[in-house]
């Protein structure tokens, strides 16, 4: 028994304690965040006297986030909310509006899927598994630590569970590239520069590497034809491998940081798990807030920014080390961390520089400072998508899954892909418009550009006010003829429609660039459209928006 009030002190005491143990591990508040964010890049603008450029308009903006967040250019109806949008919050609650898209989930787990196995991925079943297990977790925004915990000790058959399509992607040549695969993407160390001798610019020794093959060699790729299975020896192993001078050595299961296992009660890759997963090494989180920078950035904290370490220090080491504490003590939230970056004062600047930042340009080998915003060029996911949402472009037909098969399909036509050692890939861009709407072809785009009913064009010229009231991807059945860039419509839309044409052309610049024309701009095409004699407003029309979508303003994300 106690007294009344001793119960009552040791009531108060034991809410403290939990108060304060709940406190240790809350992140603080999103405007706090951003704040010393913000206090932190400046401080590193003022130590290189570099100037800030001005705040992006709000189109700018618009379309950057949405590109970075959901994949593709803000949907036309999303956009007019947002710029008729007056009040303070408004960039704030359209990350809000774009993390809550179905787009968020499917460009993040393509993302994923061409990290985790590359785009052109034929090994372990396909990408399929994987792609279904990642829009779950994506859906259910779980906890950064526990996403990277299912990868590394999944188990069983892919179909019951697609994290397994990961690792038994890369088992084949003892296990080496599962060892690089891992280290790189969730750890930011390079190590399979240690595989064949001790690096020769740092501390990193071959035996690193090995120490972490270890953990894998027990790992075993099952299944018959068309299926994938994991599975795990519960032996610890030993790897043995060769020095240059031709010594042989050996190696036990070690994580990089030097932490040996004493003795193993449980399968080595869950044991792995844990050291990656450990709060106390903040390997996982640093890598993570990196790679996310970098994503939204163009650069990250390190170039390249899965190759971290003593030998390349980041840009701004208190910022990363900053955000890996607020990270981890979010719980590792993934939403949170993509609004602290998208409400950073870095991210919401101008991609046009000045001369007080011209020299701020990563792109010439210089550190980056994030005074502006760097010029990137679209994935080609994001090209295809986008010009889905510019064009109105229909699945012509086809279901859901019919759908983002040809979108994978056209994907991997649209990159040079060249295989590494690794079993990553190393894909370069280096498409055009004019390619990208041929392999789009058929009735996807003679859909969008024929001046058929129910086209865009069609649509744009028969809405009063130049915006056609739909939201998203219309459908439309009709059929045009060959490919653009003109197709005759059935009929004249009369001269009446010719009155509008600069609010038309307007609608045009919204829905592919996020902007407004110029007034320069509005003056010229309006003035080469009306000296152009155009019997259909339609076919003019159709002139202005293929130019834009073969300007480089619409396939960079600025």
């Amino acid at each position: 028994m106690c007294s009344r009030w001793r119960c009552v002190v040791w009531l108060v005491a034991g809410l403290m304690i939990t108060w304060s143990g709940l406190r240790s591990y809350a992140a603080d508040s999103d405007e706090v965040v951003i704040e010393k964010i913000n206090q932190l890049i400046r401080a590193n603008w003022e130590n290189n006297d570099i100037k800030p450029s001005d705040r992006a308009e709000d189109g700018e903006y618009a379309r950057r986030v949405a590109l970075d967040i959901v994949g593709h250019i803000p949907h036309h109806t999303m956009l007019t909310e947002y710029l008729n949008d007056s009040s303070p919050d408004r960039r704030r609650r359209l990350v809000d509006q774009l993390l809550e898209e179905e787009s968020y989930i499917r460009n993040w787990s393509t993302l994923w899927a061409n990290w985790l196995v590359g785009r052109g991925n034929r090994r372990a079943g396909g990408r399929e598994p994987l792609e279904r297990w990642l829009r779950q977790s994506l859906y259910k925004n779980i906890p950064y630590n526990d996403f990277v915990g299912a990868l590394l000790t999944a188990e069983g058959d892919a179909d019951d569970n697609g994290a397994v399509v990961f690792l038994a992607s890369h088992l084949n040549d003892m296990q080496v590239p599962a060892t690089s695969i891992t280290s790189r993407l969730f750890l930011g160390r390079q190590v399979q520069c240690t595989q064949c001798h001790n690096h020769p610019f740092n501390d990193w020794q071959q035996s690193q590497f090995w120490g972490m093959n270890a953990f894998f060699r027990g790992t075993r790729r099952g299944g018959g034809r068309g299926e994938v299975s994991l599975s795990d020896d519960m032996a610890p192993s030993i790897v043995y491998f060769e020095k240059r001078n031709g010594e042989e050595k050996a190696a036990f299961a070690t994580f990089f940081d030097g932490t040996i296992v004493d003795q193993f009660n449980k399968s080595p890759r869950k044991q792995l798990a844990e050291f990656v997963l450990d709060p106390k090494r903040p390997y996982l989180a640093e890598a993570y807030i990196n790679r996310m920078w970098g994503q939204f950035f163009g650069y990250g904290f390190t170039k390249p920014v899965d190759d971290m370490g003593p030998h390349n220090q980041p840009s701004n080491p208190a910022l990363l080390a900053y955000l890996t504490t607020e990270f981890q003590n979010s719980r590792y939230d993934t939403k949170r961390l993509i609004r602290w970056i998208a409400g950073s004062e870095a991210y919401n600047l101008s991609s046009r520089t000045h001369d007080g930042n011209k020299i701020d340009e990563p792109a010439s080998g210089e550190t980056p400072l994030f005074s502006h915003m760097y010029l990137k060029q679209f994935r080609a996911e994001q090209l295809y998508d986008s010009l889905l949402i510019a064009t109105t472009a229909d699945k012509a037909g086809r279901n859901d899954e019919q759908a983002e098969g040809q979108r994978r399909q056209w994907a991997q036509q649209f990159v040079t892909t060249f295989g590494t050692d690794e079993n990553d890939e190393s894909t370069t861009f280096n498409g055009t418009i004019p390619q990208a709407l041929t392999l789009m072809n058929g009735q996807l785009v003679q859909n969008a550009l024929s001046g058929s009913e129910g086209s865009f064009l069609r649509r744009v010229l028969e809405a009063p006010a130049g915006l056609p009231a739909e939201k998203g991807i219309a459908s439309s059945n009709a059929k045009g003829k060959a490919a653009p860039p003109r197709v005759a419509p059935k009929a004249s839309s009369g001269s009446a429609a010719k009155g509008t044409i600069p609010k038309k052309i307007e609608a045009l610049f919204l829905v592919t660039l996020s902007r407004r024309p110029t007034d320069t701009e509005l003056q010229s095409l309006n003035g080469v459209f009306q000296k152009g004699g155009y019997a259909d407003p339609i076919i003019g029309l159709q002139d202005v928006f293929w130019a834009l979508l073969n300007s480089n303003e619409f396939i960079i994300n600025h």
